[in-house]
């Protein structure tokens, strides 16, 4: 047998699924996270979230989710980092300690699709500093398949 040789990653699209509460912040948050991440050669149209009541105490009942990406491909090595990042986004845009944003950043690869969380499950790898990742979509047969926890 052959050892295996550690190679750099790959560069892999950043890409953060954003849920809102209020709009008004959106114009304020864009270029915010232009500074941080380059610029943002995307973004979705917004969609109601109505998925699942886990936010609405904090956020409230009118949510809309939508996804915008980023032109400069990253090492999907300071995925922590850019979760940090996107805390202390959060933090700034709270209001009375309740975010009025959500940002959950995630890569974007040929094969794969992984978010970021500082929440431990079992499907998620510890990564460095309380940041945890989890794959959340595998691409196979040309399409992206669903995993049990997404």
């Amino acid at each position: 047998m052959r050892m295996g040789t550690a190679y750099r990653f790959k560069k892999e699209k950043l890409v953060i699924p954003i849920l809102a509460s209020a709009s008004d912040y959106l114009s304020e948050l864009f270029p915010r996270l232009e500074e941080r991440f380059g610029p943002i050669d995307y973004t979705s149209e917004s969609i109601d979230f109505t998925f699942t009541d886990y936010y609405l105490e904090e956020m409230g009942d009118q949510i809309e989710r939508f996804f915008v990406s980023f032109s400069d491909l990253i090492d999907p090595g300071l995925l922590p980092d850019i979760k940090i990042t996107t805390n202390e986004i959060e933090r700034f845009f709270a209001d009375g300690g309740s975010r009025k944003i959500n940002l959950d950043p995630g890569i974007l690869a040929l094969s794969r699709f992984v978010l970021a969380t500082t929440k431990e499950n079992a499907h998620r790898i510890p990564l460095r500093d309380g940041i945890y990742g989890e794959i959340t979509l595998l691409y196979r047969d040309n399409e992206f398949q669903v995993l049990p926890w997404t």
